[in-house]
């Protein structure tokens, strides 16, 4: 994720970073001025139609329909942006449930017992392996407190997540059934590993649902046949000038989609995605704090 000051104006404007849609436009650019100029030398000087030429009437199209390529868009870039924030969301309740969850083992665990450490090592394990999970990955050396068995146990399951989840709870009902805490504490315990759950299914909701793919398919091709209509009818007010013009309306619809894209899948790692890997490491490092 990019972490920046709104403030700053004209470093953003002259400023090109890694995510920036200029980069991955300019092949389009190029094609686009070569298309345009060749639409406006046919229609300036191969047929040299006039200013009375039925074909200059396309822009009216252009303007009945510029409204509805900007509802569609506005549509696309707000549906993106809400799954990205309740990405985000899902993942500043994993930082609560996890200090809270910490909190209350540090309070009733007694001082000392081995059981603090187990935790302090298996709840920020949780949160590793769901950025893992939610990257199609796996990283067993960033995981700490495990056996050489727990360990060969997680390399056979398909759900990572889950199975760090059931260790943490297997340890609980242990303490339970040794008396270390009582039954009220376990039924509140209980409530706290269930959030980790719920978290975990929340992102794999956002991950797996994609925008419908026929929505997605129909802006892309409404902006392609928008843009590639565009110097049919404007060549004759702008001449050769329609060139640049074309290549910046494209530049703007394209790159409102392309954010659209990057934004909708926030566990990736693009750099407009969450910082997973370092809210994961805050929440190692404010548990083992606390136990």
């Amino acid at each position: 994720m990019i972490n920046y000051n709104p403030q700053e104006w004209f470093t953003f404007i002259f400023r090109i970073h890694k995510a920036d849609t200029v980069k991955r436009l300019v092949p389009m650019f190029i094609a686009l001025s070569i298309y345009s100029a060749a639409i406006a030398w046919l229609e300036l000087e191969f047929f040299r139609l006039s200013d009375n030429a039925h074909i200059k009437n396309i822009t009216a199209m252009h303007g009945l329909l510029g409204f509805v390529i900007s509802l569609l868009l506005v549509f696309r870039t707000n549906t993106a942006y809400d799954r990205w924030w309740e990405g985000r969301r899902q993942w500043g309740a994993l930082v609560n449930t996890s200090r809270n969850l910490a909190i209350k083992l540090q309070c009733m665990l007694p001082s000392g017992h081995a059981a603090r450490r187990y935790f302090s090592h298996m709840i920020p394990n949780y949160a590793m392996v769901l950025k893992d999970h939610l990257r199609g990955e796996f990283h067993p050396l960033k995981l700490e407190g495990l056996t050489e068995e727990e360990m060969g146990h997680l390399h056979s399951g398909e759900h990572i997540p889950n199975q760090i989840a059931t260790m943490i709870l297997g340890k609980v009902n242990e303490l339970y059934r040794q008396q270390v805490i009582s039954g009220d504490q376990l039924i509140i315990l209980n409530n706290q590993l269930e959030s980790l759950t719920d978290v975990c299914g929340a992102c794999e909701r956002i991950k797996n649902t994609p925008i419908p793919f026929s929505y997605s398919v129909f802006l892309k091709k409404f902006i392609f046949f928008y843009v590639m209509t565009l110097p049919m009818g404007y060549v004759f007010g702008l001449g050769y000038l329609v060139i640049p013009m074309v290549v910046f309306i494209f530049y703007v619809l394209a790159s409102l989609e392309l954010i659209a894209e990057e934004i909708e899948d926030p566990f990736g790692k693009d750099a407009n995605d969450l910082p997973m890997e370092s809210i994961a490491g805050n929440i190692r490092k404010h548990v083992q704090e606390i136990l």
